[in-house]
């Protein structure tokens, strides 16, 4: 029975990314449920997810690592209970994936196996930040007729995504302003030359600003902040979990808000992939 160097496992296009780099790189690679992985030599799709965890030491799965409890798999035919995934692995393996949950983790670690999470990978995350700010911009003037040059933009959050995307509109000549409930974060954006704007503030000053960018996991824009809005307001969400804004709110208000999530995989995979096989690599 032939083996494999590597298993990948759902994903999106940023895992089927990675298949081309690890068959490039000369190791072989077995493939299921993810679309778009290469078709040569060095490359093989599983017909089962059994097969495939059979046959490799290392697993690889997506970014996000689970959906609602099953592996993630852009596929959504292919459900996959996590203790399933769980049922079929051995002390041989090793397993990679993006936001892997705490109990997952903790059956894998009682059972010796290690387990790789790609988001807590400081280097790692930051190279998914610079994907994601690139993609929403490319949202934003996708969904926009006006230019982002000098226009009136705001910024929720000043985290790690926060600071690249501000700087990338920067670059675009945009004018902008940062909120944020944290002061530090406020401190940081000012010191840089960000206007800045405390999150308290946000309801009233919300109505200034022709793109917004919402980083922050949590319901800032709220129904009252959304009435606020300019009528011919953007919002591009790329926090996690579709958690930014009352989406119920803003369908009734008339208020365009996007929620964008997959940036990285959707606009920029094979980079992505290149720096999540060099993680995977220097792991093994």
């Amino acid at each position: 029975m032939k083996k494999f160097d590597f298993a990948i496992v759902g994903g999106d296009k940023r895992t089927a990314g990675m298949a081309h780099v690890f068959a490039k790189r000369g190791y072989d690679v077995i493939c299921y449920g993810t679309t778009g992985c290469p078709t040569n030599e060095k490359v093989y799709y599983a017909e089962t997810l059994q097969e495939a965890i059979s046959k490799a030491p290392v697993i690889v799965c997506g970014i996000p690592f689970e959906k609602n409890g099953t592996l993630y798999f852009e596929d959504d035919t292919l459900k996959t209970p996590l203790t399933e995934l769980q049922r079929m692995l051995r002390k041989m393996h090793k397993i990679f994936g993006g936001v892997i949950s705490d109990d997952f983790r903790r059956g894998c670690e009682k059972r010796g196996i290690p387990c790789y999470d790609f988001m807590l990978d400081e280097p790692l995350a930051i190279y998914n930040a610079i994907a994601t700010a690139e993609g929403a911009v490319l949202e934003a003037l996708m969904h926009k007729n006006t230019h982002l040059h000098q226009s009136k933009t705001l910024v929720l959050g000043y985290g790690r995504c926060g600071k690249v995307l501000a700087d990338k509109l920067k670059g675009l000549s945009a004018q902008v302003t940062i909120c944020s409930g944290q002061a530090q974060e406020l401190a940081t954006a000012a010191a840089l030359g960000f206007q800045v704007m405390p999150l308290s503030r946000l309801t009233k000053g919300v109505k200034h600003f022709e793109y917004i960018f919402n980083t922050i996991p949590a319901t800032v824009l709220t129904e009252n902040v959304l009435r606020n809005m300019r009528e011919d307001a953007l919002t591009i969400d790329i926090a996690s979990n579709r958690i930014g804004a009352d989406y119920e709110a803003a369908d009734s208000l008339h208020r365009k808000v996007l929620f964008c999530p997959g940036l990285p995989g959707k606009y920029a995979p094979l980079s992505c992939a290149e720096n999540l096989a060099d993680y995977v690599l220097n792991k093994i």
